[in-house]
C-alpha cells in the first residue's frame, strides 16, 4: 500500500518516489525538468496527481528542490526556471492537492536523521556539495525554521580569511551576487576553477578525486579544498554541536572524502574536545524524496 510520496526535483531532473507504511520504495517516475516555468509547474504537478492515482487515495506529498522560498511564497534558485515565482502555490493550484515544498539538502538531513547514517542522535547535519553547497541540520527528527528560513544556506557563509590568504586564492564572486562565499570554492565547479588558479593546470573533479594521493597538482589543489571545507565544518560543529554530518553531493563520491575531513577537522579542533561522526550519508538516490515525504507527513500529522 502506497502512504507517501517524495518528489526530488533538480536542475536536471524530476523524480517522484512513492514509500509503503514502512518507508520501503515502491514506486518510482523519472522525468526530465523542463526550461520554462509554466512547463515546470505541469510536470511537477502531474508528478503529485499520479502519486495520488498510484495510492489511490490521498496522501502526504513533499518535494524537495534546490533553493529556498521567500516570505512571500517566492522562489529563489539559481537551478530551476523558477526565480522569483510563486512555484509551491501554483503546484499546489494545478494538482489540486497540498504539498510541502523544502530544501533538498534538509530533505537529506531530515531523511538521514530518521532512516540513515543519523538514527538514535538527536542532532544530525546534512553538508551537501556538488554543483553547489548546502546542507540543513534535523533535531530529534524534525527540521525547524526560524524568521529567514535561510537555515542551511551553509554555502553561502564567508570562506576563511585564513585559507584564503595563507593559499594565495582569489576571490570569486558567488551566484547570490556575494564575494568569497565558500560555495566558489568547495562546489565541483569552484574546486575546477581553484586547481586551475593555483596549479595552472586544468583538472575535472574526477581527475582531481582520482590523483589526489599522488605527488603533483591534484594533490595540491585537494590539499587546499580540505582545508577549506574544515574550517566551514569546524565553524559549524563550533556553532550547531551536531552528533552526525552526513555527507552527499557528487564530490563526497570521491574515495576517501570523509576520512581525509575528519582527519583536517580534527587538526582545526581545539585541543581536548570532541568531534561529530563525519560520514557518507546513507539513503543514496532515496534520500531526498524520502525526506520530502516525511516533511510532508510530519507537517499534516500523518506522522
Amino acid at each position: 500500500m502506497i502512504c507517501y510520496a517524495g518528489i526530488d526535483l533538480g536542475g536536471t531532473k524530476s523524480e517522484a518516489q512513492l514509500f509503503d507504511a514502512s518507508w520501503r520504495l515502491v514506486d518510482r517516475q523519472r522525468l526530465a525538468t523542463p526550461d520554462t516555468y509554466e512547463a515546470l509547474v505541469d510536470v511537477v504537478s502531474g508528478q503529485v496527481k499520479w502519486s495520488l492515482q498510484r495510492a489511490g487515495k490521498a496522501i502526504p506529498v513533499g518535494v524537495g528542490a534546490p533553493g529556498m522560498i521567500d516570505t512571500r511564497g517566492h522562489a529563489f534558485t539559481a537551478n530551476l526556471p523558477a526565480m522569483g515565482k510563486p512555484l509551491p502555490a501554483d503546484i499546489k493550484a494545478s494538482a489540486g492537492h497540498q504539498v510541502a515544498y523544502i530544501n533538498d539538502c534538509r530533505a537529506l538531513a531530515l531523511s538521514e536523521a530518521v532512516f540513515g547514517v543519523g538514527q538514535g542522535h538527536s542532532t544530525v547535519m546534512s553538508l551537501i556539495i556538488g554543483t553547489g553547497v548546502g546542507g540543513g541540520v534535523a533535531y530529534d527528527g524534525h527540521l525547524r525554521s526560524g524568521p529567514s528560513s535561510c537555515g542551511g544556506e551553509f554555502g553561502h557563509i564567508a570562506a576563511a580569511v585564513a585559507s584564503v590568504q595563507e593559499n594565495g586564492l582569489s576571490l570569486y564572486r558567488c551566484g547570490c551576487g556575494r564575494i568569497g562565499c565558500v560555495e566558489t570554492y568547495l562546489a565541483g565547479p569552484g574546486l575546477v576553477r581553484m586547481a586551475r588558479d593555483l596549479t595552472g593546470k586544468v583538472m575535472t573533479t574526477q581527475e582531481i578525486g582520482a590523483k589526489k594521493n599522488q605527488s603533483g597538482p591534484a594533490r595540491d589543489a585537494w590539499s587546499v579544498w580540505l582545508d577549506i571545507t574544515a574550517n566551514l565544518l569546524i565553524s559549524l560543529i563550533h556553532s550547531v554541536d551536531p552528533d552526525v554530518i552526513a555527507l552527499g553531493g557528487g564530490l563526497s563520491k570521491i574515495s576517501g572524502v570523509a576520512d581525509d575531513l575528519k582527519n583536517h577537522v580534527s587538526k582545526k579542533q581545539l585541543p581536548g574536545f570532541g568531534l561529530p561522526d563525519i560520514v557518507l550519508a546513507a539513503g543514496g538516490d532515496a534520500s531526498g524524496a524520502r525526506g520530502a515525504a516525511l516533511a510532508a507527513a510530519q507537517e499534516t500529522g500523518y506522522v
